[in-house]
Formats: C-alpha cells, sequence, structure tokens
C-alpha cells in the first residue's frame, strides 16, 4: 500500500473539456484532482454552475486539494494591489465552494521586496481563512527570485503566519538550482501538496520550462529520493502529476491518465 494519496493536476491532459478531466481522473483510479481556475472561468462564463463542477467531484468521490493559481498579490501595492486581491478574493470563493483546501499562491517573476511579499503573504492567508481555504505559497524555478524552496520558506517565515504553506515541486527544484535535501527544511504539515514530475537531461537545466517536465521515472531526477525526504519530514498525502507537454495533450486523455498513475505508483511503490 503506498504512503501517499494519488491526484491527477488537470494540466496534464490541459485541453479535455473540465467535467471530462473529473470523469477521467475518477475512472482512471486517482483519489483527488487539480483544478485550474483557467479552466473554471471558462466554464462558468460559458454559462456553467460551480454546483454542476461540485457535483461531478462528489460523483467521482475525488477530493480537491488545491486550486491554480493566485496572482496579483506577491509585489504589488496601492490601486494594483487592490485590483490583484480583488481577483484573488473571486477565486477563493469559487475554490471555497468546490470544496478545495488550498489554493496555490503563484510569486513574482522578477526581484521581489521580501518584507513587502511576507506581508502580502500574511494578508492573503488571511483572506483565504475568511473562506476557509488556505492558500500555500507557491515557488516556480524559472522566476527570477522566488525559485527555490528555501526562497518561499523565507517569505512563509517572514510573514508569522501560523498557517502558511508551501507547494513543493522536484521539477522546479532542479530548475531553481535548488537541492531536493531542502526538503527536510520542512515539516510534513507545512506541506500544502507535493506536485511529481522528472526533467529530461537536455536542454541544460536554465532552458528548461513547463513543457519541459517528463513523466516521474523518465528522466534524470532521483525521484526516489524525493519520495524517501517527504516521508522523513512526515508528509503523507497527496502526490499530484502536473506535466505540461504538447506529445501527451495530443494523446487519449483517458490513456495518458492511466499512464501517469503508473507511473507514479512505480516510483513511490518500489
Amino acid at each position: 500500500m503506498s504512503a501517499f494519496q494519488y491526484c491527477l493536476n488537470t494540466s496534464t491532459i490541459r485541453p479535455t473539456p473540465l467535467l471530462d478531466k473529473i470523469r477521467i481522473a475518477g475512472e482512471t483510479g486517482y483519489s483527488a484532482i487539480e483544478l485550474w481556475h483557467d479552466d473554471i472561468e471558462p466554464y462558468l462564463a460559458a454559462g456553467g454552475k460551480l454546483s454542476d463542477i461540485r457535483k461531478a467531484l462528489d460523483d467521482q468521490r475525488l477530493q480537491l486539494p488545491t486550486t491554480i493559481y493566485l496572482r496579483g498579490w506577491c509585489d504589488t501595492t496601492g490601486a494594483e494591489h487592490v485590483a490583484g486581491l480583488d481577483e484573488c478574493k473571486r477565486r477563493l470563493e469559487h475554490a471555497a465552494k468546490l470544496g478545495a483546501i488550498y489554493c496555490i499562491a503563484s510569486p513574482a517573476g522578477g526581484k521581489v521586496d521580501v518584507n513587502l511579499a511576507a506581508r502580502n503573504y500574511a494578508e492573503l492567508v488571511t483572506l483565504g481563512l475568511s473562506y476557509g481555504v488556505k492558500p500555500a505559497m507557491e515557488y516556480l524555478g524559472f522566476v527570477e527570485q522566488i525559485n527555490t524552496i528555501e526562497s518561499a520558506l523565507e517569505i512563509m517565515n517572514l510573514s508569522k503566519q501560523p498557517e502558511a504553506t508551501i507547494i513543493v515541486d522536484p521539477f522546479h527544484n532542479f530548475r531553481g538550482g535548488g537541492s531536493f535535501s531542502s526538503l527536510a527544511l520542512l515539516r510534513g504539515d507545512q506541506i500544502a501538496i507535493s506536485h511529481f514530475n522528472d526533467s529530461p537531461q537536455s536542454p541544460p537545466r536554465e532552458q528548461q520550462h513547463d513543457h519541459s517536465r517528463v513523466l516521474p521515472g523518465k528522466g534524470h531526477l532521483d525521484i526516489k529520493q524525493w519520495v524517501k525526504l517527504l516521508k522523513q519530514v512526515g508528509y503523507n498525502r497527496w502526490l499530484s502529476l502536473e506535466l505540461f507537454s504538447e506529445d501527451l495533450w495530443a494523446r487519449d486523455p483517458k490513456e495518458v491518465a492511466k499512464i501517469g498513475l503508473e507511473s507514479m505508483r512505480a516510483v513511490a511503490e518500489s
């Protein structure tokens, strides 16, 4: 039996319609799914209802660990910050109505004032908790500054927010020049979710982006070590398959979901 629960990040089968993504995740054996607001909002604009999405999740007995993502909060001030929070409020409300536990809070792309980012993150967490959803700090390997566990953890610590959490991701650790050993800086309860993926040998690290990711165990990263370290810090919740491959998007999404689940199990349960 696995120490983890398996989750499908819907970026992995991105072109598929939203409700079909949910159905496929349930039918192929996942226990959870991550939904993108970039899918939810067009669905609502076309006349769909949040209650329909919630029913689809319930019908497939799927947990919703996170929705993706919150932006415009990290390094903004004044009117720009107000506008960013207005969008965050709308997305948090949607996340809450769908039953999400966390909402991923993505970082700014350039250099940031970490004290400002910490204050803004503390504010965002308080806002999220008012809806019943926890904004979780994300680092992205290809942004200028908040690209490692250490850089995200600095903002979390400076925020002095007891409900601060983080999204961890082996691809972003590699792409940002970090080490898997940085997971030891975290407690298990600080990890909202672990995305799960691998990285190819080429192109060079600095040239890789989201689309470079490959299935767990199909790249050169020591993903088994990642799993071992997660266990050591006491994390035992979701491993979420997050890929952005156009080759996979062109295939049968149900087949991709099955292959992805098999790849995760082969790594996590070996």
